[in-house]
C-alpha cells in the first residue's frame, strides 16, 4: 500500500487571522444577546483561558444560552452565509497558498477545527479540501439547537482521535499547522509540524520537513 500524505490545518488563527465563532454566534442572535452570554459566563470563561476551568463545557454553556430553541435549519443557513462570507474574506493569502500548494503535490487536505460545521462545510468545499473533522451541533426531535455539542469538542487530543479515525491503518505522512494550545497535540503526532504566527507559515521544503 503506497503512503499517504496528509496536510492537516486548524482554521482559527491558523487559515484565518482570528476567531470565527463568536462572529457567527453574533450573526445569529445578535451582539447584544450574544454579549449577555459571555458576560455571564465571563468568570469560567476567565479560568479556561488560563488552563483552570474545562474549555469545552464553558463552549457548550455560552452555545446553549446563544442557539438552544433555535431552528437547526435557520442555523445552518446562517452558516453557508457567513461561510460563503469567510471565503471571500477572512482566508488569509497564506492559508490558500499552502493548501493549493499541498493539491498541487497530491496531497489529501484536512481542516480539523474546534470551530462549527454549519460554516465550516462551505469553506472546506470552497477551498477543495477533502476532509472536514470539526464541531457539530445537537438538533432535537423539532429539529431545534440544543446548544449542546454532538460528539466532542475538536479541539486538543480530539484533534488526534478524529485524525488517527481517518487513517486508520494506513502509512501516512502528516503535516499540520496550527497557531495554538489547542493545536499542540496534532502538532505532536505530524512529520512536519507548522506553527502559524499572525498569518505567515514556514516556507514547504520539497522533499523534506
Amino acid at each position: 500500500m503506497s503512503r499517504r500524505t496528509l496536510a492537516a490545518f486548524d482554521f482559527d488563527g491558523t487559515l484565518t487571522r482570528r476567531d470565527t465563532l463568536v462572529p457567527f454566534l453574533a450573526t445569529i442572535a445578535g451582539r447584544a444577546t450574544l454579549l449577555r452570554a459571555l458576560t455571564a459566563e465571563s468568570p469560567r470563561l476567565a479560568l479556561a483561558a488560563v488552563g483552570r476551568g474545562d474549555r469545552d463545557v464553558v463552549k457548550e454553556r455560552v452555545l446553549t444560552r446563544v442557539l438552544a430553541g433555535r431552528s437547526y435549519a435557520d442555523v445552518e443557513a446562517a452558516g453557508r452565509v457567513f461561510g460563503a462570507k469567510l471565503i471571500r474574506s477572512a482566508i488569509t493569502s497564506a492559508g490558500r497558498d499552502r493548501i493549493a500548494w499541498h493539491l498541487r503535490e497530491g496531497h489529501e487536505v484536512v481542516i480539523v477545527s474546534a470551530s462549527l460545521d454549519v460554516y465550516l462545510d462551505v469553506v472546506a468545499r470552497s477551498l477543495g479540501v477533502a476532509h472536514l473533522l470539526c464541531t457539530g451541533l445537537v438538533a432535537d426531535e423539532r429539529g431545534r439547537c440544543t446548544g449542546q455539542l454532538r460528539g466532542a469538542n475538536c479541539r486538543g487530543a480530539e484533534k488526534v482521535a478524529r485524525l488517527r479515525a481517518l487513517f486508520g491503518d494506513d502509512d501516512v505522512e502528516l503535516w499540520a499547522y496550527g497557531n495554538s494550545r489547542g493545536d499542540d497535540e496534532m502538532m505532536a503526532l505530524a512529520h512536519h509540524p507548522v506553527s502559524v504566527r499572525r498569518g505567515r507559515m514556514r516556507r514547504p521544503t520539497p522533499g523534506g520537513s
